[in-house]
C-alpha cells in the first residue's frame, strides 16, 4: 500500500445502516481525528518475567469539529428525528410610540386578551424600564391589543418612547426536540480526504466505518467566534452483513478507472 500525505480533509457523511439513505453531510470541517486504542495484557513467568501478551478490545473514536451546525447530525447526537410543521416561536419587535400607538410586525399568538407577552419601555439611557400589561381597555400602566391591525394603543405614552415587545408568533419551521427519554444512534460513516504520495502523485482517501456509535456528549460552541458543531462517535463490530471491521481504510488514485 502506498505511503500518503493527507492535503485536505474533504467530507464526513452518515447514511442509515438498514436503507443505506444518507442522513448528513459534514462538508465545512475544521478538524477530524480517528483515535484507536487496544488493551495489553501481560503474560509473566517466573520473577515476573515478560513471556508474552494478551491483547484485546481494540476500540476507535472519530471526533472532529464542522463550522457549520448540521441538522442531521444533530438528529443522531440526540436522538430524535427533526419534523417539519407548525410551532410557536417568542419574537422580540423594537417600535417607537408615536400618539400612543405602535403597530408590531407580525400576527400575536395566544389567547384571545393575552397575547402580548410584554411591552416594556426604554429608558433615556437604553436601558429597559416598567413593563405595561396587556388589557382590553388602555387605562393608565397597560395597552391594549387589535389582532386584526396588530396595532398597540397605549393610554399615556410620551410619543417617541422606544419599546420592546414580545410575544409568540406561529410559524412552519423544522423543528427537532431533544428528549430527556430519547439516546444517541447509530449510523454508517464515511471520512473522504485528499492526498498525496512522495511524487506528488493525488489520491482520494476513504476510512468506511460500517457502525458509528454518536455520542449523546457534545458541544454547540456559539458567540463572538464562529459556531463549531463537535461531535464524537465510537466504531463497533458487528455491522450490517456481519461486518467485524471498525473501519476500512482505501487508497486510490484521483482519477482511478471503474473495475
Amino acid at each position: 500500500m502506498v505511503d500518503i500525505l493527507i492535503t485536505s480533509l474533504e467530507t464526513i457523511s452518515g447514511f442509515d445502516m438498514t436503507t443505506g439513505l444518507p442522513m448528513f453531510i459534514l462538508d465545512e470541517l475544521q478538524s477530524a481525528s480517528i483515535a484507536n486504542t487496544e488493551e495489553k495484557q501481560d503474560l509473566t513467568g517466573k520473577q515476573g518475567r515478560k513471556l508474552s501478551s494478551l491483547k484485546k478490545n481494540k476500540a476507535v473514536t472519530v471526533s472532529g469539529n464542522n463550522g457549520i451546525l448540521s441538522g442531521g447530525m444533530m438528529e443522531r447526537q440526540v436522538g430524535s428525528a427533526s419534523e417539519h410543521k407548525t410551532t410557536e416561536v417568542m419574537w422580540r419587535d423594537y417600535l417607537v410610540v408615536k400618539t400612543n400607538e405602535a403597530t408590531i410586525n407580525f400576527k400575536a399568538a395566544g389567547a384571545v386578551g393575552s397575547e402580548i407577552v410584554s411591552v416594556t419601555l426604554k429608558n433615556s439611557d437604553g436601558t429597559l424600564g416598567e413593563t405595561l400589561t396587556q388589557s382590553s381597555d388602555p387605562d393608565s400602566g397597560v395597552f391594549k391589543y387589535d389582532a386584526a391591525s396588530k396595532k398597540l394603543t397605549f393610554s399615556s405614552v410620551e410619543d417617541g418612547t422606544e419599546i420592546v415587545v414580545c410575544y409568540k408568533r406561529k410559524i412552519t419551521a423544522d423543528v427537532l426536540s431533544n428528549m430527556s427519554d430519547k439516546y444517541s444512534t447509530k449510523c454508517m460513516m464515511y471520512i473522504d480526504a485528499m492526498g498525496e504520495d512522495i511524487c506528488g502523485n493525488v489520491y482520494r482517501v476513504q476510512f468506511h466505518i460500517p457502525k458509528a456509535d454518536f455520542s449523546g456528549e457534545f458541544s454547540i460552541e456559539m458567540g463572538d467566534n464562529q459556531t463549531v458543531h463537535a461531535f464524537t462517535a465510537e466504531a463497533l463490530a458487528g455491522g450490517c452483513g456481519g461486518n467485524n471491521a471498525l473501519w476500512t481504510y482505501t487508497v486510490f488514485g484521483a482519477d482511478a478507472a471503474d473495475a
